[in-house]
């Protein structure tokens, strides 16, 4: 199955001039720990995280009302095409050592997001249902 299929597609974004503050209150208002950084075409050109604002921010005492977004943000983003199947999704997040891969279309505009934490639960509710199968009907021990 593609990534564009299993997706959030309510994606928590923001613009490269936001404060970093605003950005935390952003990630406290949708419980979310990342925001995708956009252009204002929804171009992804970077994400910042929980852990960035923390390192980045905090633990190099920046004040997070002046600091703006593009100041901290990862630019290297890894990105997935709507098609990407699940098993390639998963090997580029080990491959890129990522927990959150952004989903854009063909022509590289945002659409969701996939995290790690996604996957796992999406493969536990199939193994659910695989382990389901198998009780009813192996003989019982």
């Amino acid at each position: 199955m593609a990534v564009g299929e299993l997706c959030r597609t309510e994606v928590i974004t923001a613009a490269p001039g936001v404060s970093a503050a605003e950005l935390a209150r952003l990630m406290t208002d949708a419980n979310v720990g990342s925001v995708i950084i956009t252009t204002d075409d929804d171009r992804p050109v970077g994400i910042v995280t929980d852990r960035d604002l923390v390192v980045r921010v905090l633990a190099e005492h920046r004040d997070p009302k002046s600091t703006i977004v593009e100041d901290i943000m990862t630019t290297e983003l890894v990105l997935l095409e709507e098609g990407t199947g699940l098993y390639d999704a998963v090997r580029c997040a080990r491959d890129e050592g990522v927990r959150r891969l952004p989903v854009v279309d063909s022509d590289g505009r945002l659409t969701g997001i996939i995290t790690v934490d996604d996957i796992v639960r999406l493969l536990v509710r199939e193994m659910s249902c695989v382990t389901d199968i198998m009780l009813e009907s192996s003989p019982e021990l």
